[in-house]
């Protein structure tokens, strides 16, 4: 199994989902695979998003698929039933990171801020999602909790963009970012999967820094 450090090397960019149409999720992780990203996260933010993801899982094989936006306990358990290979939390509770981890799935859980992100150090998880990055100091934050949290590697994602993607990635303490440009809501409800493919390929020519050692 994918542990949660190894979440971050899947590919320079994790696209961020938001399916209203479950039937969208096999044609769209599909277009996203051949264009070079093996990996999704699927967001429970909609009705869908479970049997989305349970189709995914029975259904692509070559892909890694995760739930994102997991905000009770109750959903970890949901989306490790659909199939989930990892999950996704945008900020993290005592309660729901028990029952993530209880999934024993691997998972990142979100933090905004330092003391955030030394909760979850002091138990032990040191690969974050950085939520809502371009909103909590994007860049420029990440860049600075570098030198005293040299042992914490994070994903952001939250309003980034293909032009901002690059400034990110070029971070030692960043392994990927998540992105919902890659899956344009136009392009998924009119079926353009290869627009979806040509997007994800671009993506995966992204690098990223290596790990500071």
């Amino acid at each position: 199994m994918t542990t949660s450090a190894q979440l971050l090397e899947l590919s320079p960019v994790v696209p961020v989902v938001v399916v209203d149409d479950a039937a969208d999720a096999v044609p769209l992780a599909r277009a996203l695979l051949r264009g070079g990203v093996g990996v999704i996260e699927l967001t429970l933010r909609t009705p869908a998003a479970l049997a989305a993801i349970e189709r995914v899982a029975a259904e692509v094989p070559g892909i890694v698929v995760g739930a994102g936006t997991v905000t009770t306990p109750e959903q970890a358990g949901q989306a490790l039933k659909a199939g989930a290979s990892f999950l996704v939390t945008p900020g993290a509770t005592t309660r729901l990171l028990d029952a993530v981890e209880d999934t024993g799935l691997p998972f990142l859980p979100g933090a905004a801020t330092v003391s955030e992100a030394l909760v979850l150090a002091e138990r032990g998880l040191t690969a974050l999602k950085f939520f809502p990055a371009e909103a909590s100091g994007g860049v420029d934050f990440l860049r600075s909790v570098a030198g005293p949290l040299p042992g914490l590697r994070f994903c952001p994602t939250g309003g980034i963009s293909v032009t901002s993607a690059p400034s990110y990635l070029a971070l030692p303490n960043v392994g990927c970012v998540g992105g919902s440009w890659l899956t344009p809501k136009d392009a998924v409800a009119s079926g353009d999967w290869e627009r979806i493919a040509e997007l994800a390929a671009a993506a995966a020519a992204l690098s990223s820094a290596p790990p500071s050692r």
